[in-house]
């Protein structure tokens, strides 16, 4: 599962909180801009009110008799935002406006505002309450202009909001810039590049962490050379003993006469000769847990893959059984000499002891690197096949073997950044066993 990428959810977040103040805003707004038009709109009705009264007092007592309830004509310009109502104390109506209603207003004849459920009413009295003016405006237009109010307020929300998310991405991007480049320095680091970061200019925050990496970067290397260091100190003393102890016991056999004695000492020899390879397999199964395979270098891998089969060629018995088939042309490859020594060592050592005795050993080495050890004999099963770079884990071969070396070798051609692959039957003939080593 991916995990979610931080810039992703600060955009989000970011542009989440800015609509939502946003909207809050544009509702605060609307309330306050709503009690602001009812105090416009109360003051437009009372002033309207107020002015109106004395008009209509002197229209009503400048007539010499009472007449029936005047309708008043309009101005013909369209529907009137104000409709008024002339009322005497019982509550009938004597004039009203155009549009107004002809049955009296439900508003009571009591002056100040008044409620009702599509109109605001304010009522004004006059000649000892015996006259009241009532004038309505309709709430409609009050709801229209908080609509619209609200409308230009909310209007720029929609355009901003992309424009917002446009710049919250720049600015975050941005601004996790030094993360990203921590990041992808970090993510160089492995055991064949324990470098310190070297980063500068990076922001305050993370020169922390840039510096305790390359403080731990600097302890892991100094662990591992002192790993290698205690590995190869190893290997001498070790080997120096037991190699003089062989000697002696050799030259025991040499001194003394076939018999009960010879034999024992021959096995004494046996025993100490296993000693000695068994010794030599756990010091370079040390030496690969110490990380002796990790290289940033490009080696020569033609060059090592030649010492090495000339080194076994030289040995008794081993003249004729070696073959190689090189491509000098191949390409420098990521890779620690000893490391890739000791791999091919083993590879070849493994096809000299349990391949046919009478086919030779092919060793080829292609322009793209890929290095290959073959040998005929028997077939290895696919079950057996797939656990043979287990430690201590044997083919089954009647010769004896510590079960170590595919082990070794899986595991430094894992540190060099390549592929161990094994076959059989071999590749190109229908017995014996391969394996490829396959280099970046």
């Amino acid at each position: 599962m991916t995990a979610p990428s931080m810039t992703r959810r600060l955009m989000i977040w970011l542009t989440a909180a800015m609509v939502s103040f946003w909207l809050i805003a544009v509702i605060v707004g609307g309330l306050v801009m709503r009690d602001e038009f009812d105090e416009v709109f109360d003051s437009g009705l009372e002033e309207t009110a107020l002015r109106l009264m004395p008009l209509v007092v002197d229209d009503l007592y400048q007539r010499s008799s009472p007449r029936a309830a005047m309708r008043l004509s309009s101005s013909g310009q369209g529907d009137e935002n104000l409709s008024y109502q002339v009322r005497d104390a019982s509550g009938r109506i004597l004039i009203h406006s155009h549009d107004a209603p002809t049955e009296p207003f439900a508003a009571p004849l009591a002056p100040g505002f008044w409620q009702a459920p599509d109109h605001r009413i304010f009522t004004v009295e006059a000649l000892s309450s015996t006259l009241f003016l009532q004038v309505a405006d309709p709430l409609e237009n009050r709801r229209e202009a908080m609509f619209e109010g609200m409308l230009s307020l909310l209007l720029p929300v929609l355009v901003l909001a992309p424009l917002s998310m446009v710049a919250i991405w720049y600015l975050v991007r941005r601004s996790l810039a030094p993360i990203t480049v921590v990041r992808s320095q970090i993510g160089l680091r492995d055991g064949a590049n324990l470098e310190p970061l070297g980063l500068s200019g990076i922001p305050a925050e993370l020169q922390g962490i840039a510096t305790s990496v390359d403080r731990l970067l600097e302890r892991l290397r100094a662990a591992i050379d002192a790993e290698r260091e205690f590995a190869a100190n190893s290997a001498h003393e070790l080997r120096t003993p037991v190699a003089g102890a062989l000697a002696q016991v050799q030259r025991l056999i040499a001194e003394l006469p076939d018999g009960t004695r010879m034999r024992r000492a021959e096995e004494v020899e046996r025993s100490l000769e296993g000693l000695a390879h068994l010794t030599e397999k756990l010091l370079q199964l040390s030496r690969a847990e110490s990380g002796i395979g990790l290289a940033t270098r490009p080696t020569n891998v033609v060059a090592v893959v030649r010492m090495v089969a000339e080194e076994f060629s030289r040995r008794i018995g081993n003249a004729d059984r070696i073959v190689l088939e090189m491509d000098a042309s191949a390409s420098p490859r990521r890779a620690d000499v000893d490391a890739l020594g000791i791999v091919l060592r083993n590879l070849i050592e493994n096809a000299l002891l349990h391949g046919a005795a009478d086919e030779p050993i092919r060793v080829t080495c292609d322009g793209g690197g890929r290095i290959s050890v073959s040998n005929a004999g028997p077939v290895v099963s696919p079950e057996t096949l797939g656990r043979l770079t287990e430690r201590f884990r044997r083919g089954g071969s009647p010769t004896p073997g510590s079960g170590l070396g595919l082990a070794i070798a899986a595991k430094l051609v894992a540190q060099m950044g390549g592929v161990l692959e094994l076959h059989s039957p071999a590749i190109g003939r229908d017995d014996g066993f391969s394996a490829v080593i396959s280099l970046e």
